[in-house]
């Protein structure tokens, strides 16, 4: 199908018209129901029960190549991997710590805001949800997403985008997910995500000097996470970005505004130059019809 003249212009007049309203949308907000884990790094054994309970509750497939097939050994999230522990070590080896990973649950997400058809999504509960019927196989979301998490399945013929949806299945049933459910010290805890904003404090209040900067990270870290964070050591040094409060998600809109208010300039300019050509085409045209009735001949357009 062509586009006419008429289309191009019309299209160029909504284009500048909707960058000249264009405005950066409000940050989020965690939604009153947020669900969420609280993961204390200081009381972590490193025992990896969370992630073979992860791996059951997911119907994933064990990654066992670094041990001959024998124990599950994962190195990091994969398409086969939701939720890993990892050691973070110092050079001089005087400083230590276990770390969990998985899906940050952001409260902005920047995967939800990078994927192009929806397909990613703010869910019940504040989750962060894959629907395969909706993913063009972009991969828009592992770019986006300031914590590295998303993973695509390489080795599917029809693959997934893989990440930790908090068990969503288990809530449904009335269960917590399924790496809370077996820590055996209480180093992930599941709950409201202002239960566990208020047990972090609580925990920085009793142990004074115990955790870094007596800070919570999630809290408003990236625009605020589901996913909390206690440590006795740099967030950083254990993989979690110090890049402000402000989303990645509402960065993006702000710039977004910025390339469509600079847009509207050249649309306008099009608009203009479009309608004067039109006028001066019509013009000619009639002039040419009229040459064609004075001369008996047909015109030269």
């Amino acid at each position: 199908m062509t586009l006419s003249r008429r289309d191009l212009l019309k299209t160029a007049v909504v284009c500048a018209a909707a960058a000249g309203t264009a405005n950066a949308a409000a940050e989020a907000a965690a939604p009153a129901d947020a669900l969420g884990l609280l993961y204390d790094a200081t009381v972590c054994i490193g025992c990896k029960a969370c992630v073979a309970a992860c791996t059951h509750a997911n119907n994933l497939q064990p990654e066992t190549a670094l041990s001959g097939g024998i124990w599950q050994m994962p190195t990091d999230l994969s398409a086969q991997t939701k939720n890993i522990i990892k050691v973070y070590k110092s050079a001089d080896g005087r400083e230590a710590s276990f770390v969990k990973r998985q899906c940050m649950q952001c409260v902005d997400p920047a995967c939800v805001s990078g994927c192009p058809f929806g397909a990613l999504q703010k869910t019940k509960f504040g989750i962060v949800s894959w629907e395969g019927n909706q993913c063009i196989g972009c991969r828009y979301c592992e770019i986006s997403c300031p914590f590295d998490v998303p993973r695509f399945e390489w080795a599917k013929f029809n693959p997934r985008i893989v990440k930790c949806e908090l068990c969503r299945h288990r809530l449904a049933d009335g269960l917590q997910p399924a790496c809370t459910e077996v820590c055996p010290t209480g180093a992930v805890t599941f709950g409201t995500r202002q239960q566990l904003l208020a047990e972090a404090h609580e925990r920085i209040r009793k142990n004074p000097g115990k955790y870094y900067q007596d800070r919570v990270y999630g809290e408003l870290d990236l625009g605020g996470t589901q996913v909390l964070y206690l440590s006795h050591v740099s967030f950083s040094k254990i993989g979690l970005p110090e890049a402000g409060d402000e989303s990645r998600a509402h960065y993006g809109s702000k710039v977004h505004e910025v390339v469509y208010k600079g847009m509207a300039i050249p649309a306008i300019v099009y608009a203009g130059v479009a309608f004067l050509m039109r006028r001066r085409f019509k013009a000619h045209e009639e002039e040419a019809r009229h040459e064609e009735a004075k001369s008996g001949r047909p015109a030269q357009l």
